[in-house]
C-alpha cells in the first residue's frame, strides 16, 4: 500500500474533508490533529502494518469508542465518502482502493449506532 507515507497522506488528504462536511464536521473536535494521529495508526494497524493504535491506545474497541457520537447511515456514507475521495488521490492502485474501500465501508457501517430520525443535522 505504501507504507507508513501512504497512510499519512491518506489521512492528510481524508480530514480537510470531514471538517468540510456538514454531516461530519460537528462530531470532531476543532483541533483535528489528534484525531488524525490516531487514525493514522488505526489505518496502519487495520491494514496489516504495525499495531502502533494498540501499543498507543489498546485495543482499539472502535465501536465502544464511537458510541459518544450520533452516528447515522448518512453519516457513515459521508465518511466513506470522503474516504473514497482521499484515497483516489492517493493511492493510485484502483484494485487497491477498491479493496480497502470495502473492509472500510463495512467498518464504517458497523459503527451506526442512531436512526437518522433521533438526529437534526
Amino acid at each position: 500500500m505504501g507504507g507508513a507515507d501512504t497512510m499519512k497522506a491518506l489521512v492528510e488528504a481524508f480530514y480537510p474533508k470531514v471538517v468540510e462536511h456538514p454531516l461530519l464536521a460537528p462530531l470532531f473536535p476543532e483541533n483535528i490533529l489528534p484525531v488524525m494521529k490516531k487514525q493514522e495508526m488505526f489505518l496502519t494497524q487495520y491494514f496489516g502494518g504495525p499495531q502502533l493504535y494498540t501499543m498507543q491506545m489498546g485495543h482499539p474497541r472502535m465501536r465502544a469508542r464511537h458510541l459518544p457520537f450520533a452516528i447515522t447511515p448518512k453519516r457513515a456514507e459521508a465518511w466513506i465518502g470522503c474516504m473514497q475521495q482521499a484515497m483516489e488521490e492517493v493511492i493510485e492502485n484502483e484494485m487497491l482502493r477498491q479493496q480497502m474501500m470495502e473492509r472500510l465501508a463495512m467498518t464504517a457501517f458497523f459503527f451506526v449506532n442512531t436512526d437518522e430520525g433521533e438526529v437534526e443535522y
